[in-house]
């Protein structure tokens, strides 16, 4: 076997780099923070971070939260995923079911052939190119983004867009699982990456929302509880269809009473 310095150094800067963006999980009940990141072909990398809810079951874990991240940004060339602790069973049934051809390097890394490893970039920009000036331009941006979902057993493409308040957007659509209890909605979605990539709640501005095949599409009761917690103030456009305008509502107004442990 040809030991390869450099596959060895991309190995542990991945596993340097996993450990810092740990930090940025939200988890106030369990205080045991989690994270991985995705290694991408071009050596860019996304980072997934644990984030509970006071809902225990709608808490979001690293690689689900990763992996939709990657859907939304349009990038599914995976080559490598480290871990900051083990995986347990579950979590590597989910990488399974992902088809990434990734081998079990180790307890906390599974890569690709080890000289297909490229050498680490920069992270991948979170946000789409594009920044909305309209309600109505968002909510277009929202049905352009929600050809990106991956909904193989719905046949329900949801796109949206948070938009920060410099008016840059984070995109996020629904990313389906043969568990439906690892599916995650566009709203989560956009939230989650929100999170991983250490952008703030205190500068998130407005949702914009495209159910594209229903236009009474609201967001659902999961989504409702998990923005509440974040920012209960958000406001969120909601698409309507052609033929009418967007429809306005505030979060704590689409879920009042939102659960919250004290």
């Amino acid at each position: 076997m040809i030991h390869d310095p450099a596959v060895t150094d991309v190995r542990e800067q991945l596993r340097k780099l996993v450990r810092e963006v740990r930090h940025r999980a939200y988890v106030p009940y369990s205080k045991h923070p989690e994270a991985v990141v995705l290694l991408l072909s071009d050596g860019s990398w996304i980072p997934g971070v644990r984030v509970e809810s006071a809902s225990f079951s709608l808490t979001i874990l690293p690689l689900q939260n990763a992996w939709t991240t990657a859907v939304a940004l349009n990038r599914r060339d995976v080559v490598a995923v480290a871990f900051s602790q083990p995986p347990d069973a579950g979590v590597r049934a989910f990488l399974e079911e992902l088809k990434l051809s990734l081998l079990d390097v180790s307890s906390d890394l599974f890569a690709s052939q080890a000289s297909e490893l490229p050498a680490l970039r920069e992270p991948l920009v979170p946000f789409l190119d594009q920044m909305p000036g309209s309600s109505l331009e968002g909510i277009q941006l929202a049905r352009e983004v929600a050809a990106r979902a991956l909904a193989p057993y719905s046949r329900f493409p949801v796109g949206c867009l948070l938009q920060l308040e410099n008016g840059r957007c984070i995109p996020g659509v629904n990313v389906e699982h043969p568990d439906w209890t690892r599916t995650l909605c566009a709203e989560r979605n956009a939230l989650g990456t929100a999170i991983s990539y250490g952008i703030a709640p205190s500068t998130w501005r407005t949702l914009f929302l495209s159910c594209v095949n229903d236009v009474r599409g609201t967001p659902c009761g999961a989504c409702r509880q998990l923005l509440a917690e974040h920012r209960s103030d958000l406001s969120v456009w909601m698409d309507r269809g052609l033929e009418n305008p967007p429809e306005l509502m505030r979060v704590d107004l689409l879920l009042p009473g939102f659960f919250v442990l004290q």
